[in-house]
């Protein structure tokens, strides 16, 4: 039975990922409508033939990756109980330390040094594939040192989080809920500090060097009634060469920031237009209605786990060496279904958060009422990136948490013309 299980899982893998092999080489159409040929969308008006072979190329292999990530994850923490390994975790964890917590944090090491080991090819080819574009500018010891500040920093969220998680699984049936309640306080804590002391075991970041430039972005800043004191910076250039800005934490912490790479690359206007995008999140909220609704699903996503755990042991407990849900043998089990949950739940919060920036796109061109500065910042975008400007639908729905690109260009030619003719 154990055996009939990991080839079906295994055979269910192989027959996904030559579907979506299928789907994204043979089938989807990345083609731009007739009505939008020869128009600011259309790539072929600002990248080159080998620019656009490029990007169609490299965009077909990482939506290829992306999509056999994810169920990879699935594959392995199944496999890890079919095969026996993680009863194995909590044996090795016992025989080194008689103390629970140490036991739990070294049960939690093995699982992750796995889990690790498995998914460093598709990790690495990741990046290859980003070296291979031009994308990516770092050195595979830089790579490495980001891989490692990854690996532990996930380690120690786990540390502090399944041992309460468990403690709860055996104080009550309701354990979700309380673990719920929890992961408010946690949740907000770890946004505050994000901006302070997680990103910069990454990247330095600074205030943003061109005085000049800083001038005009606080200016808008205050139009917007905006209190920011400080744009910030940040190297980005020895590790991509692609561009990007972002507001960061909450509260006093939060943080507008601009990738070295947009600096170097944009013309100040086209800066000023990505700026009044990232106002538009702070002036409407955005970061705490998405806090919100991370909340709200994180409340249903522990419900659903519970409720498919219990299912999953009373009918294969046996199979996956797992004799109860309290014991820590279940973890991965668990790790399993919150993965898949959120990956069935990123349709959803994709369309949100695409919501979202098309509003801040809107906020933006209204605010700085410059179409060709906005357009030809998405361009440069586009090109640096090696993006589709048309991205297949289904990776549109579960990858794009922005609008593609066609949707965002078309939005400001269609702003342009109104404009021009509201001034003749």
């Amino acid at each position: 039975m154990v055996r009939k299980m990991g080839i079906y899982a295994v055979l269910a893998y192989v027959i996904y990922g030559l579907f979506f092999y299928w789907y994204l080489f043979y089938f989807a159409d990345t083609k731009l409508p007739f009505e939008y040929q020869g128009s600011k969308a259309d790539p072929a008006t600002f990248l080159n033939g080998r620019e656009l072979m490029l990007s169609e190329e490299y965009s077909k292999i990482r939506n290829l990756l992306f999509f056999l990530s994810t169920p990879f994850e699935w594959l392995f923490y199944f496999v890890i109980l079919l095969f026996g390994f993680s009863r194995a975790f909590k044996r090795w964890a016992e025989s080194t330390s008689k103390y629970k917590l140490l036991q739990t944090a070294i049960y939690l090491i093995w699982l992750s040094f796995f889990a690790y080991v498995a998914t460093f090819p598709l990790s690495y080819i990741s990046y290859s594939l980003s070296k291979t574009y031009h994308i990516s500018t770092q050195t595979f010891p830089s790579w490495m040192k980001d891989e490692l500040i990854d690996f532990w920093i996930n380690y120690g969220t786990w540390l502090i989080i399944v041992p309460v998680i468990y403690w709860l699984m055996k104080k009550s049936k309701r354990w979700w809920f309380y673990a719920w309640l929890l992961s408010i306080p946690f949740t907000l804590f770890m946004m505050f500090l994000q901006p302070v002391v997680i990103d910069p075991l990454y990247n330095d970041f600074y205030p943003l060097k061109n005085k000049e430039l800083e001038t005009k972005i606080l200016t808008m800043a205050d139009k917007a009634h905006i209190p920011a004191k400080h744009v910030f910076e940040v190297n980005m250039a020895e590790k991509t060469n692609s561009m990007n800005a972002y507001v960061t934490g909450i509260g006093s912490n939060a943080r507008i920031v601009l990738w070295d790479t947009t600096l170097n690359q944009l013309s100040d206007r086209q800066i000023l237009f990505i700026m009044a995008h990232e106002m538009c999140h702070y002036v409407e909220k955005h970061i705490y209605f998405g806090i919100a609704g991370y909340l709200l699903l994180s409340l249903l996503g522990l419900y659903l786990a519970n409720r498919i755990m219990d299912w999953a042991i009373k009918r294969w407990g046996t199979e996956l060496k797992i004799p109860e849900k309290r014991d820590i043998r279940s973890l991965p089990l668990f790790l399993m279904i919150i993965s898949f949950l959120m990956f069935a739940a990123s349709p959803f919060t994709n369309l949100i958060s695409r919501y979202e920036e098309s509003r801040a796109d809107n906020y933006a061109i209204h605010m700085t009422k410059d179409p060709e500065a906005a357009i030809t910042s998405f361009q440069e975008l586009t090109k640096s990136g090696l993006s589709q400007v048309n991205p297949p639908l289904l990776v549109k729905i579960f990858r794009y948490d922005h609008p593609s690109m066609l949707d965002r260009i078309s939005m400001l030619e269609e702003y342009e013309i109104k404009h021009r003719k509201q001034i003749k």
